[in-house]
C-alpha cells in the first residue's frame, strides 16, 4: 500500500524558517517524482514545487522562487521542502504527492498518492 506521510509544519513567525518532510512507505520513492502542493483556506490548491526522478530538475511556483527548496533523498525515501523567509501568505495545507512519471507537473490531477497534509501557520 503506498503511502505518503508529511511532517514538520507548524506556526511561524514572519521571515521564519521551517523544513517539511515527505516520507513514503509501502513503495520506493526513486522511480516517482515528487510534488509539493498547498491549499489556504477558501481557496484552490496549488502547486509550489515539484522534483523530478532523477533530482536533477525541479520547479518552483513563482511565489516561492527563491525562498523554497525542494530536494529528496532516496536512500532515506524522503523529499525535504526547506522554506525560508516565510510570510503570512504562505500560510496553508501542504500536501505531497508522488507521481509515477520521470517528468514533473504542477497539476494535482496529474498525481496520484497523497499525503494527509500538514499545518504551515505564518503569523507573529
Amino acid at each position: 500500500q503506498l503511502q505518503l506521510v508529511e511532517s514538520g509544519g507548524g506556526l511561524v513567525q514572519p521571515g521564519g524558517s521551517l523544513r517539511l518532510s515527505c516520507a513514503a512507505s509501502g513503495f520506493t520513492l526513486d522511480y516517482y517524482s515528487i510534488g509539493w502542493f498547498r491549499q489556504a483556506p477558501g481557496k484552490e490548491r496549488e502547486g509550489v514545487s515539484c522534483i523530478r526522478v532523477s533530482g536533477t530538475s525541479t520547479n518552483y511556483a513563482d511565489s516561492v522562487k527563491g525562498r523554497f527548496t525542494i530536494s529528496r533523498d532516496n536512500a532515506k525515501n524522503t523529499v525535504y521542502l526547506q522554506m525560508n523567509n516565510l510570510k503570512p501568505e504562505d500560510t496553508a495545507v501542504y500536501y505531497c504527492a508522488a507521481r509515477s512519471n520521470y517528468y514533473c507537473s504542477s497539476y494535482s490531477q496529474d498525481f496520484g498518492s497523497w499525503g494527509q497534509g500538514t499545518q504551515v501557520t505564518v503569523s507573529s
